[in-house]
């Protein structure tokens, strides 16, 4: 029952990233796009995941209930050594879906507008950075539990160049996922055409960002390099991740819209499996050189039998209907798309 539970905490992150991400992703897109594209990429990309990116947040949610409920001393010592970028986070997320609900629903069309508009994009960039930053810090060594000052407890535990890293790491993955996904949310060759150039060049990005996560390692001491490089399941993903990226430029030019959401999924699954692969399952990473394990640190038996019955009859209800939810808002998408 404990790996079910497990199970279900990767998927949860992992589709929070994917999905979420791609949400996310489609305000970092709007953030670096010309004033004169400015009106084309919010139409498109309100229509594209105006009616379901709250329900992305769902997979948070799972997340921080399996970690409340079946790890509570991982989910404490996270809460605690790192509150103050999980509290950017959470602003972040609330200012990102005010911003939204009122930039497109308010009654009155003023000066509020940009405003509204202008939050929405920081409020986009801010929460994948610092998703990222506490991801990061997680594995960088940096909490300590023994801690005796403020900076050392809740500052530097993720203020330190690898979470950083990490964190810009991610907000490039997000505007990729995104780009991405707008490719096939478009009827105009024009517009298709804009969204493949944003993919390249957030791709480029995330490719600098991702050698600027391993300088960063080395100067916090951190051995990522042995991770990834020092067995054979990181190499092979880190293989496959490369080789998926040439195929992913290839169709970038052919505009197979459904082979490239699958490739940039496969991507983000590689980095994921050949990053964490090496030290699972141990989820933090402390200071003092001990560790706080999913097998080792999760709560009471019965507790995690209970935990895992509700995710998997849980599963039965809710995914079947969330997949659907997805699928109904895209083909009514593309049929306002046409119509515009």
């Amino acid at each position: 029952m404990l790996l079910i539970v497990i199970f279900y905490l990767w998927v949860a992150i992992l589709f929070y990233v994917l999905f979420a991400g791609a949400d996310f992703g489609a305000g970092i897109i709007e953030l670096v796009t010309s004033k004169k594209n400015s009106s084309k990429t919010q139409r498109t990309m309100y229509k594209a995941i105006g009616p379901i990116w709250e329900a992305n947040h769902m997979w948070l949610i799972i997340t921080i209930v399996i970690l409340f409920v079946g790890f509570p001393k991982i989910y404490s010592v996270m809460s605690v050594h790192l509150h103050i970028p999980l509290t950017i986070m959470l602003f972040g997320i609330i200012a990102r879906g005010t911003a939204f609900t009122f930039r497109h629903y308010d009654a009155v069309q003023d000066e509020m507008q940009p405003i509204y508009t202008r939050i929405f994009e920081l409020s986009s960039f801010i929460t994948p950075l610092f998703l990222g930053i506490i991801a990061g810090s997680t594995v960088s060594g940096h909490i300590d539990p023994n801690a005796k000052t403020f900076a050392d407890a809740y500052i530097f535990t993720w203020l330190n160049w690898f979470s950083i890293a990490i964190g810009f790491f991610t907000v490039a993955i997000c505007g990729f996922l995104a780009a991405i996904y707008l490719i096939g949310e478009t009827v105009s060759h024009q517009e298709k055409l804009r969204f493949i150039r944003k993919a390249k060049l957030m791709n480029i990005a995330a490719v600098a960002s991702g050698a600027f996560v391993f300088i960063a390692a080395y100067a916090d001491n951190i051995p990522l390099f042995t991770w990834i490089f020092g067995n054979v399941v990181g190499i092979s993903a880190l293989t496959l991740a490369t080789i998926s990226l040439m195929f992913l430029w290839y169709f970038l030019y052919k505009g197979k819209t459904i082979i490239l959401r699958i490739l940039a999924g496969f991507q983000v699954v590689m980095i994921l499996g050949a990053t964490t692969y090496r030290h699972f399952p141990n989820i933090v990473l402390l200071r003092n050189g001990s560790y706080l394990s999913l097998l080792e640190h999760s709560g009471h038996e019965r507790t995690i039998n209970a935990l895992a019955w509700a995710l998997l009859i849980g599963s039965v209800f809710i995914l079947p209907a969330l997949f659907y939810l997805i699928y109904s808002f895209q083909v009514e998408t593309k049929a306002k798309l046409k119509s515009d």
